[in-house]
């Protein structure tokens, strides 16, 4: 099979040439790893290629289901292959072997996926960039100069640029939706308690972290989605779930849906002109397809968000450092000096603090749901500004001295009273505003690739459904795929 056969076919597509006998599982994985020799050097994206043994072991089975024999790649974050390290992006468990598959993962090979690889993320998914110290910077196919988002950047970089049609990527702040934003793909987060994180823990973050996918074609998603969800042992409760198969309710007429957009928020109240064209365009298209659209003002307060999300986040990082520290032995030199950081800043925070954040929660959630009393989906940018350029985000140099002197003579107690949180809201969040909001309501949340700016890059719009809205989600992006298609645009890589 040529590369331009392999890349005119989503999964499912791939799946049923194997199926037919037209092509085998194993001219499929040539292609896939022939691509991944091609570019992923030069995009940073598929970061552990020495995955042949267990690939092409897969090849001597029975592949069943229904993406049996077609390749697949996993994120380097919570995806874990039983025998092969999980990363996560840090120095100190390159090395530490992953007892067990991750429920997923077990799920996606009964599915008859074909793992190769694992992708790139930013050292425990902590950023909306991927640019690790470990493995370097992940690219955008569309503008190598710019990044492609994160945590799941680097499955973003490969399914954007061809390697595969769908890749396996979680989302615990936007991480599944800002790569989709950032590469011109398709991103669901599912609700809380959809797809199980098992078998290592019940739910990360309070719920906010769930497993997902990315892809060119929204059957994929839908289809992927059937694959990994439902609860498992260890779920601490057990979500509902629909009463058709994913795959069925995003063939499903999605009816008129009442839709209220926003383009800015508290952190970003001037978006990029980019930003606000690619909602006023989507609003445009909804109203084209029957949907009543309308402009609304936020239904939270953006920094508010932010701040708890941050304040939950910076406490789980410091829990994290503090775990891989006692599994590995490691000090410092195991981890980012941002890392460190944010994991003094989580130590800083009292009990009670730590607690109201979660509290608040409930306000954000009882919000939201009074918007969906109203309106069925809010419509905002993915993105607040174009993909912004590799090594933007940098920490700063004087900054990052200022931490080491901190970090040596242990007074990180400080930062919070330096205002250091309200800056990395500013410096880290600004341009991605729109998305924490999905993860600390557990409500579904969709990137879809609706616009590209003028300089040829992506930059997707974000629609947010109340609980249990997956099937709506999926409907509407197939109707919007059909009046606008998007995947046979191609990057530049």
């Amino acid at each position: 099979m040529r590369y331009d056969e392999y890349r005119a076919h989503d999964g499912l597509g791939l799946a049923a040439l194997v199926a037919a006998k037209e092509v085998t599982a194993a001219e499929l994985l040539d292609v896939a790893q022939a691509r991944a020799a091609e570019v992923a050097p030069k995009l940073g994206s598929v970061i552990v290629r020495d995955m042949d043994a267990q690939a092409r072991g897969r090849l001597e089975e029975p592949l069943d289901g229904p993406y049996a024999g077609v390749p697949f790649v996993i994120k380097d974050l919570a995806q874990d292959y039983a025998g092969l390290p999980t990363s996560s992006g840090c120095r100190a468990l390159a090395a530490l072997p992953m007892p067990e598959h991750a429920t997923v993962v077990q799920r996606w090979l009964d599915a008859g996926l074909v793992v190769f690889g694992k992708t790139n993320t930013p050292e425990f998914g902590a950023k909306g960039i991927t640019e690790p110290d470990l493995f370097g910077p992940a690219r955008n196919p569309w503008d190598p100069s710019r990044t492609p988002g994160g945590s799941s950047g680097g499955s973003a970089a490969a399914v954007a640029a061809g390697i595969v049609p769908v890749a396996g990527a979680s989302d615990g702040g936007g991480s599944i939706r800002i790569p989709a934003g950032c590469c011109g793909l398709f991103g669901l987060k599912p609700g809380r308690g959809i797809v199980p994180s098992g078998p290592r823990t019940g739910e990360t973050l309070h719920g906010s972290v769930t497993q997902g996918v990315l892809s060119r074609s929204v059957r994929d998603t839908a289809a992927m989605l059937d694959v990994i969800a439902g609860t498992d042992a260890v779920a601490p409760f057990h979500a509902a779930g629909p009463d058709a198969t994913y795959a069925a309710l995003a063939t499903a007429d999605p009816g008129q849906l009442r839709i209220g957009f926003v383009s800015a928020s508290a952190l970003t109240p001037d978006p990029h002109p980019e930003a606000v064209a690619a909602v006023e365009g989507a609003a445009r298209l909804l109203e084209s397809l029957g949907h009543e659209v309308e402009p609304v003002a936020s239904p939270v307060d953006d920094r508010a968000v932010a701040r708890d999300f941050l304040t939950t986040w910076f406490v789980h990082c410091a829990l994290t450092v503090a775990e891989v520290r006692r599994v590995t032995g490691c000090g410092d030199e195991g981890f980012e000096e941002d890392t460190l950081l944010m994991a003094a800043l989580g130590r800083a925070v009292s009990g009670v603090e730590h607690e109201r954040a979660i509290e608040r929660r409930h306000e954000h959630v009882r919000a939201l749901a009074a918007f969906h009393g109203r309106y069925d989906l809010l419509l905002t940018p993915t993105l607040a500004q174009p993909p912004v350029k590799v090594g933007a985000l940098d920490t700063p140099l004087l900054a990052r001295l200022g931490a080491k002197v901190l970090l040596k003579t242990r007074t990180t107690g400080v930062l919070p009273h330096l205002g250091v949180v309200e800056q990395v809201i500013d410096a880290n969040l600004g341009w991605v505003p729109f998305t924490q909001l999905a993860n600390l309501t557990g409500r579904p949340a969709a990137s879809l690739p609706l616009h590209w700016t003028a300089d040829g890059v992506p930059l997707g719009v974000q629609v947010v459904g109340r609980l249990g809205s997956e099937g709506t989600l999926l409907a509407l992006a197939t109707q919007l795929e059909a009046a606008q298609p998007w995947a046979e645009r191609q990057p530049v890589l």
